[in-house]
């Protein structure tokens, strides 16, 4: 039974050679940056379908993400997951970074999570300046399509001005996602220092709020 990474339970991620070295280094990359005061692009918070059942979305969003971006292939041919799992990416690079929860976290989670960003831009030809509300919404939307069979409707919400190449580039991208090193390594480090919070006893692993706009709308 194929089972949706956003309801994957502990332990999604086992990091390969390749990516454990890029995660060592991370710490080192991370404290030459400072992150600014707010968002950019605004706050985000995920839909209310986000995760099934009573879970907390951003436990979700960490897991998720540690899962397909190390693994894109996970995703291959299943665009609605894809799409899924970038819109999270999107939705932690302004809930970890500026979330008051997560206050707790080592600041070089953040710095990566927003480093990693701009390679999911490039890869998906999201613009810019698009708000990450809207991007969260568009991929949330065009993945509910593809699950309702309707490919058409994903396409157009994907043809916003949030995405520069269009509604059926950003589809055929997302059915066959590409490797984004240092997002994947930036997810993993996420899913690591919720790991090593929880193990702390720490309160930021428990409930569903978010920091900003985050968790549930």
């Amino acid at each position: 039974m194929q089972e949706d990474t956003n309801t994957m339970a502990a332990d999604p991620f086992r990091p390969g050679p390749a990516l454990r070295a890029a995660l060592l280094a991370l710490p080192l990359l991370g404290a030459c940056t400072t992150i600014p005061d707010q968002p950019a692009n605004g706050w985000a918070s995920l839909p209310s379908d986000a995760v099934v059942g009573a879970g907390d979305p951003v436990r979700a969003a960490i897991l998720n993400t540690a899962y397909v971006f190390p693994n894109p292939g996970s995703v291959a041919g299943k665009p609605d997951m894809a799409a899924r799992a970038v819109a999270n990416y999107e939705f932690l690079t302004t809930e970890i970074p500026y979330g008051p929860r997560w206050r707790g976290f080592n600041p070089t989670v953040g710095v990566e999570l927003l480093a990693g960003q701009q390679e999911v831009a490039q890869a998906f030809g999201i613009a810019p300046n698009a708000p990450t509300q809207q991007v969260v919404d568009a991929l949330y939307a065009a993945s509910r399509a593809l699950r309702a069979g309707d490919q058409a409707a994903a396409e157009r919400v994907l043809s916003g001005p949030a995405f520069t190449r269009g509604g059926a580039a950003t589809l055929q991208t997302l059915a066959s996602m590409p490797s984004m090193p240092r997002a994947a390594a930036a997810a993993a480090l996420t899913a690591q220092e919720l790991d090593r919070n929880d193990r702390l006893g720490s309160p930021r692993g428990v409930g569903g709020d978010g920091g900003g706009g985050g968790g549930y709308r």
